[in-house]
């Protein structure tokens, strides 16, 4: 009988689409490492995760709360989980930054989405590097802009060339009666390059002679690791004042949670009234406020300097071996690494067996698959960190070294 066909059950619905992805080696699954592994995985830059200096200071913090002193913010930042423990780590921050204001987030994610989504106006344009973060992509998603471009990864050729046809396209943009925003990270996280962000300004002051060109530029990779006492890409250039909006998180190299959008008093304001990110969420605790003016206090008073010091001298270690490798058939292996920078990338059409060889090895890493990468760039991701040594990544490299060998040897088998 036509239609009578039994339904397929939601669950049935999940565990098809789960197998898809299981087919296609996209398929994510939570893991719990090994408490004697070594971690080139994280985002943990500085090692602060694990640092007595930092616990000790955080601790300190904590401690200098008085008795019954709440440590669930209670609500919304508008409602009950504002303080004045907040507005001034704010100030502090901005400070740090060289920033006039700013405005805590519960996370890197939630700063995006909120001021994506709600500083565009109506018929604004949003131009943005083609490997920006999905947050960026959320946010756009729900933002009110009249159109959204991409440009080639960190090219300020294709930058100018999409400039141009836009502004060609749409006078209100050359006349000023247009907002354009130009959206990038410092760092990015798969390939760790550093952006051209020098060449962007010039382009934008060139093209945009009536100053409606503004820039929105995310630090969460570069904060604490990059920069003059860890304060990112941004302020090493001393580009500060041509930054309409910076976003620096604490989940990464600063061992904390949430982070901030550094902006000027109107903005900070419009995006307390109009960032949904915001307003109906929970506001963070003290707990964590305390452990973010940990991190910050140590960055301030030059605590972490040597950590960076140390972090770039095992880069360079790292850069050094792997280029010892040799030269590989780029259909087996090839390494992309931007100079400075603590992320790796490991090039491999099948990298999932390269990170399980290293993983039983002890050595944490990553296999990054599409579509968190473009397809055909799948990955090893490697992160360095302050806390690593020369040893440990001498046995990261030996590994991979020998099982390039032995991919060699059974390739050669086969031919």
């Amino acid at each position: 009988m036509v239609g009578s066909s039994k339904p397929v059950s939601l669950r049935d619905s999940f565990r098809q689409a789960l197998h898809r992805r299981e087919a296609k080696s996209s398929r994510r699954r939570l893991t719990v490492l090994p408490n004697s592994s070594v971690d080139f995985s994280s985002n943990d830059f500085l090692s602060l995760s694990t640092s007595p200096v930092f616990r000790a200071r955080f601790l300190d913090l904590l401690n200098q709360a008085p008795p019954l002193y709440p440590f669930a913010s209670g609500g919304s930042r508008l409602l009950d989980g504002n303080s004045t423990y907040a507005e001034e780590l704010e100030s502090f921050i901005a400070d740090f930054h060289g920033a006039p204001s700013g405005l805590l987030f519960n996370s890197g994610f939630d700063a995006n989405v909120g001021v994506l989504s709600s500083i565009p106006q109506p018929g604004d344009l949003i131009v943005y590097d083609e490997l920006i973060h999905a947050s960026a992509h959320e946010g756009m998603r729900l933002s009110r802009a009249g159109k959204r471009v991409k440009f080639s990864h960190s090219c300020p050729t294709s930058l100018r060339r999409v400039l141009e046809s836009e502004i060609e396209a749409d006078p209100a943009i050359g006349d000023g009666n247009r907002n354009v925003f130009i959206v990038v990270e410092s760092i990015y996280s798969m390939d760790g390059d550093v952006a051209p962000i020098r060449d962007f300004v010039q382009i934008v002051d060139e093209l945009f002679p009536r100053k409606n060109g503004y820039f929105l530029v995310d630090e969460a990779h570069a904060t604490g690791a990059f920069g003059p006492r860890g304060g990112g890409v941004v302020q090493e250039l001393g580009l500060e004042e041509r930054m309409f909006i910076r976003v620096h998180t604490f989940g990464k190299a600063l061992a904390s949670h949430g982070a901030i959008v550094l902006c000027c008093p109107d903005t900070r304001q419009y995006l307390i009234n109009y960032a949904r990110s915001l307003i109906y969420t929970t506001a963070l605790g003290f707990p964590f406020l305390a452990s973010i003016r940990a991190a910050y206090e140590l960055l301030s008073e030059g605590e972490t300097e040597p950590l960076q010091r140390n972090l770039q001298q095992l880069i360079l270690h790292m850069h050094c071996r792997l280029t010892e490798l040799g030269s590989w058939d780029p259909a087996i292996f090839e390494v992309d690494h931007f100079p400075t920078s603590p992320i790796f990338s490991l090039r491999s059409p099948v990298p999932r067996k390269l990170a399980a060889v290293c993983q039983q090895e002890g050595f944490i890493v990553r296999a990054i698959m599409s579509p968190t990468v473009p397809a055909g760039k799948e990955r090893v991701r490697v992160c360095l960190h302050a806390g690593n040594t020369v040893e440990e990544i001498d046995g990261l490299v030996g590994t991979i070294q020998n099982w390039l060998n032995q991919s060699t040897e059974k390739r050669s088998a086969r031919l």
